[in-house]
């Protein structure tokens, strides 16, 4: 089937005078099940509802908004496959030169904060019909929040777009009871008894049951009151668990209802049985974000690992939604007749890898727990560890004609995977599934920062290292673990970061890249960042702030760079560990006189433009997936 069309001429020539939808997106237009825009054009076209897609229109334009005329129902608004501004900024805050989502990654398509200004502007030419937001960027400011890139707190993204309803987290059944009450005449101010919908008022005197959070102007006046409500928010993201949360705003309130129920298997197939082309539409050159997943097929939505930093449960929710082996199988074998398959599957995955199955047995009739996570700060006793499904799929993918390799490169969850008594899953993943090297996510070393992380102890993360060696071994196997690691997360002092530092000398690896925190909406450790409190417990959190911490955190991390010389100097002699500089054999550093340089604000976002050059071959190979991955975050 041929793609949706992105011009007024496509349109006409796959017969449409007018379409249902017309869907504005800051992407470039990718028909791949990776990407929101094709999984939920192909949903609604599925239901019998025509679609056109207006791809990074120019926003200075009016024609470019008024090419396709007025759609029978609405307008679609979504920045993207992440966020705009993590797409378009660096963690110092510095303009990136690279867009993966744009043509031959050409930077500048889109406008800062596009979900904003596309929404606008289509209210403006088109006063009396819908305007609908979704995709990562609207469902992540569904409500206030701390905004890093503006260092403050921002409202709901529905007050401050005027869009008419905002769609949160997972959306093909959202999408497609929103398109049929349309459809069926009733007004987009009237949508508010549907799932996974925020939508604001000025009454609530038809809304009985729910959770009346702090206002705006509380939660922006008092970072206690904003962890308070932040706190309430998080613990009403499970879509059985969840109560309705009202927000009140000068004169409005913005109303979250409860989100969308996970998926069921059946749901989950017959999205990724749909139609899709598998790549970019022809009008590009080349679309970087294609590289890394069109030979790679989703088999899991949504997380329970909880880790602090990710957004992927205020997204996607803790309960695993999976899709069948066979619907998995099935779409293998349509990625080798492409033709320019060359024999290797780059995942099978999801968030996490081998997530394979709900937590527990409960989860799909009760819920996640409010109150406890699943695998932090201990395995909750009723969790339940089988890989076995996960196993079976991995087989059946491997042994299909043309397939040489199946890699799993989406993230192992190594504290659950150590949960199995059973090997079975271990001892292939080592044979046949690491295309060398193995990347796994301690992200620290320190007790304090991996508490406030979500993250389990150093102690189980050694003891995985070991197994996985003797794994190589006995397979006579020669593989690596690359261990992703974060600076200057909330609870990360100077102490912390030395001794990541030194824990890293002891293993005498030192990372080619450093993830430093990066504080995006919709995540507990921004709540840390923002408040410095932490939002379960209320209590004091250390927080690097400066660029100038940040910098030597990050510096810490590659000490053996010459380049780093003096930041980690200057991090070693104000922690007082002058006994790490020297030439005995814990030393991180020589002894030699640090250069007369001050540091400051402009030499932080020089340093980071000089390792982003310094790194850029590697980079452009694993850009679409590290930038998704920091979105996540």
């Amino acid at each position: 089937m041929a793609f949706l069309p992105t011009t007024r001429e496509e349109m006409l020539e796959q017969g449409y005078e007018q379409v249902d939808f017309v869907y504005v997106n800051g992407d470039a237009y990718v028909d791949h099940p990776s990407f929101g825009c094709a999984i939920i054009t192909r949903v609604l076209q599925a239901y019998g509802y025509s679609c056109a897609i207006l791809a990074q229109p120019d926003w200075h334009k009016d024609e470019e908004f008024l090419q396709f005329g007025e759609p029978r129902l609405g307008f679609l608004v979504s920045a993207g496959n992440i966020d705009s501004m993590v797409n378009h900024y660096s963690v110092n805050k510095r303009r990136r030169d690279h867009d993966s989502y744009s043509d031959d990654g050409v930077m500048g398509k889109r406008p800062d904060r596009p979900t904003i200004v596309y929404t606008q502007i289509l209210k403006r030419l088109f006063p009396h019909k819908p305007v609908l937001i979704g995709g990562i960027e609207a469902s992540l400011r569904r409500l206030s929040h701390y905004d890093y890139w503006d260092d403050a707190v921002r409202r709901s993204i529905l007050m401050d777009s005027q869009a008419d309803l905002l769609m949160y987290g997972m959306g093909e059944n959202t999408i497609v009871e929103v398109a049929d009450a349309l459809a069926s005449g009733l007004a987009a101010k009237d949508l508010c008894y549907i799932r996974g919908t925020c939508w604001k008022t000025k009454s609530l005197e038809y809304l009985s049951d729910y959770i009346l959070l702090p206002s705006y102007e509380e939660v922006k006046a008092d970072k206690r009151t904003y962890a308070k409500s932040f706190h309430i928010q998080h613990e009403n993201i499970d879509a059985i668990a969840a109560s309705v949360l009202v927000e009140p705003y000068d004169g409005w309130y913005v109303v979250q209802n409860q989100p969308p129920l996970p998926l069921t298997q059946e749901e989950m197939d017959f999205t990724y049985s749909l139609p899709y082309e598998r790549t970019f539409h022809p009008k590009y050159h080349y679309i970087p974000a294609i590289e890394e997943v069109q030979f790679s097929i989703v088999s899991n939505r949504g997380c329970f690992g909880s880790c602090a930093f990710c957004a992927i449960t205020h997204h996607q929710g803790r309960v695993i939604s999976t899709r069948s082996k066979e619907s998995i199988v099935e779409e293998a074998k349509r990625i080798t007749e492409m033709p320019n398959f060359k024999g290797y599957i780059h995942d099978v995955g999801g968030p996490t890898a081998n997530f394979s199955r709900e937590a527990c047995d409960k989860q799909r009739e009760f819920g996640a727990c409010k109150k406890r996570e699943c695998l932090f700060p201990k395995p909750c006793g009723n969790m339940v560890v089988d890989h076995s499904r996960y196993l079976d799929i991995l087989r059946s993918v491997r042994e299909l004609p043309k397939i040489k390799k199946v890699f799993i490169r989406s993230g192992i969850r190594y504290d659950y995977l150590m949960q199995d008594k059973n090997d079975e899953f271990f001892d292939e993943l080592v044979k046949y599934h690491i295309s060398g090297q193995l990347k796994v996510a301690p992200e620290h070393i320190n007790a304090a920062v991996l508490d406030k992380m979500g993250k389990p102890r150093k102690e189980l993360y050694l003891k995985f290292v070991e197994k996985f060696k003797e794994k190589n071994e006995q397979f006579h196997m020669d593989q690596y673990i690359v261990p992703y690691l974060m600076s200057s997360h909330p609870g990360s002092d100077l102490q912390a970061a030395i001794e990541l530092a030194c824990y890293l000398k002891k293993i005498h690896y030192t990372p080619k890249q450093v993830q430093d925190f990066y504080p995006t909406p919709g995540t507990p450790a921004t709540c840390m960042y923002y408040t410095g409190l932490d939002p379960k417990t209320m209590r004091p959190v250390y927080v690097a702030k400066t660029w100038e911490e940040k910098a030597m955190q990050r510096a810490l991390m590659q000490f053996t760079y010459p380049q780093n010389y003096d930041l980690v100097y200057k991090a070693l002699k104000k922690a007082g560990r002058e006994d790490l500089i020297g030439n005995g054999p814990k030393c991180l550093i020589s002894y030699r006189r640090p250069s007369a340089n001050n540091f400051s604000h402009k030499q932080a976002k020089g340093k980071d433009k000089t390792m982003n050059k310094k790194n850029v071959g590697t980079k452009k190979r694993t850009d679409a997936h590290k930038r998704e991955r920091n979105a996540q975050r």
